[in-house]
């Protein structure tokens, strides 16, 4: 567990306090890295890696990245996806049950690759007043991320892939990511394959996002519509991500936000965490009896399904009149502390824990 910046460390509090009314039975690891608080070296970087290699499974806050330039380009955040290739990031934006939003009844997936792209911190004063920037598109990697996506597709029962791209500009980079994903779709002939300029996608996705399933697309521009996307929803606190390398599993915020502005104020959503980790689970409960696997102290299959069960009733408990659903925090229009939402997630778990 990296409880990260801002919020963080509140929300994974919550997350804690969910795991001991369920009967969780995941110990965390706990590691302080924050490079705005001082906490970060490469020491503690190496120990959070040494805990992965031995875990394989993170649950971690937002590590912010500070704006100043102290000397080195790479922050800690990006240190760490590179040292254990976390090169897919995937965000699942679902419409929650019983909040209204423009769009409803949303279901999609935001494949991303996380490893090279414009955020390589590969930057450099040639001359003064003259920055360059440097944008890396491989083939290795961009036929990596296209067959994740494809194989994802495949797994999870879904039905279309949009690689979204720039190629009309940026013909060399963005054309060949999309010439690996053309190549790579070719592999998957029931899943229906289809590209977008990314311009066009933004505007897709506020007008008419069931158009969409699952897009597969460079960092940059995932990082954007990641962010886009969860607003469709209900914003940064209700959408849950996780990114993957060949041996290590990452839960985190989906659109990684450290809300700082809220630290202390017991106003944060727990939501996506809660989701994160519930997702945690489901991900350790198919590892179960794997080579991979952690030796599990019970079956994690109840507190997978109590948690994600229990979220939805907090939004919309049947039992209650419209005038009683308030247990929301206000970033959706509610008055709902941090611990209010935690008590109505343990409250639905179990009516009388902690009577």
């Amino acid at each position: 567990m990296l409880p990260g910046d801002g919020v963080g460390p509140e929300l994974m509090h919550a997350v804690k306090e969910v795991f001991k009314a369920g009967s969780v039975p995941v110990i965390f690891d706990e590691h302080h890295l924050s490079e705005v608080q001082n906490m970060a070296s490469e020491e503690k970087l190496d120990r959070v890696v040494d805990s992965m290699k031995e875990s394989k499974v993170a649950l971690i806050g937002k590590i912010h990245t500070p704006m100043e330039y102290k000397g080195d380009l790479a922050s800690y955040d990006m240190r760490l996806r590179r040292k254990l290739d976390l090169f897919a990031n995937v965000v699942h934006v679902k419409s929650l049950p019983g909040y209204q939003t423009r769009h409803n009844n949303l279901d999609l997936v935001i494949i991303r690759e996380q490893t090279e792209g414009e955020y390589s911190s590969l930057e450099h004063e040639s001359v003064k007043g003259v920055i360059e920037c440097l944008k890396i598109i491989t083939r290795a990697k961009s036929q990596r991320i296209a067959k994740f996506a494809f194989d994802y597709a495949t797994k999870k029962g879904r039905a279309k892939v949009t690689a979204v791209h720039k190629a009309n500009i940026m013909k060399l980079g963005d054309g060949l990511f999309l010439q690996c994903c053309k190549e790579v779709a070719e592999l998957y002939p029931k899943i229906k394959f289809d590209t977008m300029i990314i311009d066009n996608c933004c505007m897709q996705l506020v007008q008419n996002p069931y158009q969409f399933d699952v897009l597969v697309m460079p960092n940059l521009y995932g990082n954007i519509v990641d962010n886009l996307a969860a607003g469709l929803v209900g914003g940064a606190g209700v959408v849950p991500g996780e990114s993957y390398s060949a041996e290590y599993a990452v839960f985190e915020l989906g659109a990684r936000h450290p809300f700082a502005q809220a630290v202390g104020r017991n106003i944060a959503n727990p939501t996506a965490m809660l989701l994160s980790a519930s997702n945690m689970l489901r991900h350790l409960k198919a590892l179960e009896g794997s080579s991979l696997s952690p030796p599990p102290v019970l079956s994690l299959s109840q507190p997978v399904l109590s948690i994600h069960r229990r979220l939805s009733p907090v939004f919309s408990p049947p039992s209650l009149p419209v005038l009683d659903l308030q247990v929301r925090t206000r970033d959706l229009g509610g008055y709902s502390t941090t611990s209010d939402f935690v008590k109505s997630v343990i409250d639905n778990l179990h009516p009388h824990y902690g009577a």
